[in-house]
């Protein structure tokens, strides 16, 4: 797979629907070539302490940030025609269906992979790698992800895993 979109969600509770970051960046002919971040206000927007302490974002951070929608609609030119890449694509794939699903939206069945199920496969450990976390896989790979649990920096971290192990 040398075309494709990875990308990454945060959210600020246990809802799906509780999108409060989104990171995406758009991979061509092997490359990445362009990303995009917002913050989003989440629905519902409240945030326990646990999640504020992984992510580090705030009920403050996106109490004027705009809406899934909004968001949605400028990441979605970005993605077109690309299928789309996570790390654990359940839990992505997950949120953003469920986030379409409660703003009435149609969702148009983006083909998902995960980087996760091909580090497992391709990588088993501890033959090879320790574990399959996010930021083990990323650094076998060759990427330093220094800012784990920003969306954008672990959409970059997973599309260098895919660049290698797609």
């Amino acid at each position: 797979m040398i075309n494709f979109a990875a990308i990454d969600f945060e959210t600020a509770n246990k809802e799906y629907t509780s999108i409060c970051s989104v990171g995406i960046v758009i991979v061509r002919e092997g490359q990445m070539v362009d990303s995009f971040y917002s913050l989003v206000k989440p629905t519902p927007n409240y945030y326990p302490w646990f999640y504020t302490r992984v992510h580090g974002i705030k009920k403050e951070d996106t109490m004027n940030a705009p809406l899934f929608p909004e968001v949605w609609k400028l990441a979605s030119e970005k993605i077109e025609g690309l299928p789309l890449v996570a790390h654990n694509k359940s839990f992505d794939e997950n949120v953003l269906k469920t986030t379409f699903k409660h703003y009435r939206m149609r969702y148009p069945n983006y083909p998902f992979f995960c980087t996760l199920e091909a580090s497992k496969k391709l990588l088993p450990s501890p033959d090879v790698i320790e574990n399959h976390r996010l930021p083990t896989v990323a650094k076998y790979c060759g990427y330093d992800l220094s800012n784990h649990h920003n969306a954008l920096a672990d959409a970059e971290a997973c599309a260098a895993i895919a660049i290698k192990l797609l």
